[in-house]
This record gives C-alpha cells, structure tokens and sequence, in this order.
C-alpha cells in the first residue's frame, strides 16, 4: 500500500468516526464530545473517560487506546484489522464504547 492509500483510507475511517459520534449524540442519551487535532480523534464520554484514535502514518496504522488496552490497525481486505489477529476495528471501537458508557452502542452503519 502507497503513503496516499493509506492516507485516503485512514481519512475515511476518521472521517466515519466523525459522523458515528453526530450521529449518536443526535440520536441516543450519550454524550461524546469528538476533537480532532490533525490525525488524532480524541472522544471523551460523559463519565469523562476518554477514547483516542490516532493515526502512525510511517507504520500504515491506525491506534485505538481504550480503558481496555491499545490496539493497532492496518488496513486488510477493505477493513481495518488489528495486527495480533483480535479483530476488526468498529467492532473493537464499539465493545468499548459499550464498557465504557455502560450503554448499549451500535456502529455497525459506520463499519462501511
């Protein structure tokens, strides 16, 4: 993969993350307050905890760090796949969201 494909690729991901916390901010009781600052995503949730998505452009990946640990993300088959084999992204992304809100969070529309 090119330095531009990961970068188009990795924008659309940041991007979905984006209209994923509009979207449930305009449609469910949470609360998630998103602030990108370059090629970082920082979501910080009503209980205060906090979600950050960045992205490790020399490596070609995308880094999540939740409560639950660090994951690392490259781009695989048209999804983005963490790199020790524990599974895709917005799959992730969601189970933590999930612990963390203590709510129940759907993002498969966004997985796409």
């Amino acid at each position: 993969m090119t330095d531009q494909e990961f970068l188009d690729h990795a924008e659309h991901l940041l991007t979905q993350l984006e209209l994923a916390c509009d979207h449930l901010n305009d449609h469910t009781s949470l609360d998630i307050d998103n602030q990108r600052v370059g090629s970082m995503i920082t979501l910080t949730l009503a209980n205060k905890s906090q979600i950050v998505v960045n992205l490790q452009k020399p490596l070609h990946e995308v880094w999540l760090a939740t409560r639950s640990g660090g994951y690392h993300f490259k781009f695989q088959n048209a999804s983005w796949m963490d790199t020790k084999g524990q599974g895709e992204f917005w799959q992730q992304l969601q189970a933590d969201l999930c612990a963390q809100t203590a709510s129940v969070v759907n993002l498969s529309a966004f997985a796409a």
